[in-house]
This record gives C-alpha cells, structure tokens and sequence, in this order.
C-alpha cells in the first residue's frame, strides 16, 4: 500500500508517518519509484505499537527509540525488561533515599531475586519515605498487600508473554506490558476503590 493508504488505515497523519520515518521508529517501506514505497501489514502493526506507546504510554520519541530497539535486537527476553523498565522509570539517586525505607522495601520484597537497583525497588522505597514524612502509618499491611498484588500483576504478565510464538512477538509483549500495565492497572485500581467506596459507606450523592 501507499502512504496514504497506510496513513487511512492507522489513521495516522502522513506528516507524523513520514516523523517517525526520519527518526527511525518506523522501518522504511520497499523503494517502487523514486518518489514512492510501498508499505504492508508489518508497517501498520509496528505504527499501531509506536502510538500506543507514545500515546498511552507517554514516551518520548527517544524512549520510544530505545523501546523499539530492544523489540529488534537478538538480545534476551530479560534484557529486553530490563531496557523497558529503565525507559518507563525515572532515575533515582539511591543516595536521595533514606535506608529505613529501603529496608522496609527489602523486607516486604525478602526472596525476591531484584538487583539492589531495580527502579521499582527504588521508586518504592522513595514512596515509602514521603508516606513517613506526610504521617502515613502502614497500619493493617498496607504495603504487604500491594507487595502480593504485584507479584500477582507480574505473573499475568509473565503468563501472558509465554503465550507468544516466538522471540520477536515476546519481546514487543515485554514492552506494552512495561510501558502499559503501569495504566492498566493504576486505572482498574481507580474503578475498585470506588466499587469497595461504595460497598463500605454507601453510594455517593447523585
């Protein structure tokens, strides 16, 4: 298909099309003119990908690079989660955490197999350090029970990358997953504290 065909059926603009050609998020198509390229369905499935993880997810067009790279490159399926994982995250100066929260992290987390800096680990440990500082006391497991509802999202999306065929199809599941399980689960967290709201103290007014 031309350009503007592929354009019509992702209902992305030609303009950005041709933007994440020159910034090399999106392959080049097969040379029929000296004006033209011919794209297919892998062109459309991989600008599908790049919106849903600009547009959803939030990332840069350089993390968006860096994202895509690592669906490329021969490397391994935990390589590829831990380049995700240092896309989406924001780089924390362990230094700027205070132990006691690491610790507090280290214990809810004891058995896990996590490098000591995981960005996860960090951002935690830093969530936990501002809860302290605001008077948020963990009074009835509060971190415990996210604790066991991580290691649940993580194994759905464990479960869920074995399903696919092959390397290439795992790793761009490694990806989304990363980049939106982060949304989905922030927002489905959303929708049950307002069911559990309205099982404890009534609907609210209207």
């Amino acid at each position: 298909m031309k350009m503007a065909a592929l354009s019509a059926t992702t209902g992305i603009p030609v303009a950005t099309i041709k933007y994440y050609l020159r910034e090399d998020l999106l392959p080049a198509g097969e040379r029929v003119g000296p004006t033209q390229a011919s794209y297919d369905d892998s062109h459309v499935r991989r600008l599908r990908l790049i919106k849903s993880l600009v547009d959803v997810g939030g990332l840069s067009i350089a993390s968006t690079r860096r994202v895509l790279e690592s669906i490329d490159a021969d490397i391994t399926i935990g390589e590829t989660l831990e380049v995700a994982q240092s896309t989406v995250s924001e780089n924390l100066d362990p230094a700027t955490i205070d132990e006691a929260s690491l610790q507090l992290v280290d214990e809810a987390i004891s058995g896990w197999n996590v490098h000591p800096m995981n960005p996860g680990r960090l951002a935690a440990a830093r969530v936990l350090m501002t809860f302290a500082a605001v008077g948020q006391a963990d009074t009835r497991g509060w971190v415990d029970r996210y604790t066991a509802a991580a290691l649940k999202a993580a194994e759905a999306d464990l479960d869920e990358i074995e399903t696919r065929p092959d390397r290439a199809a795992r790793a761009e599941t490694v990806v989304i997953g990363t980049v939106l399980g982060d949304a989905l689960f922030a927002a489905l967290r959303r929708a049950a504290q307002e069911h559990l709201t309205c099982e404890r103290y009534g609907l609210p007014p209207g």
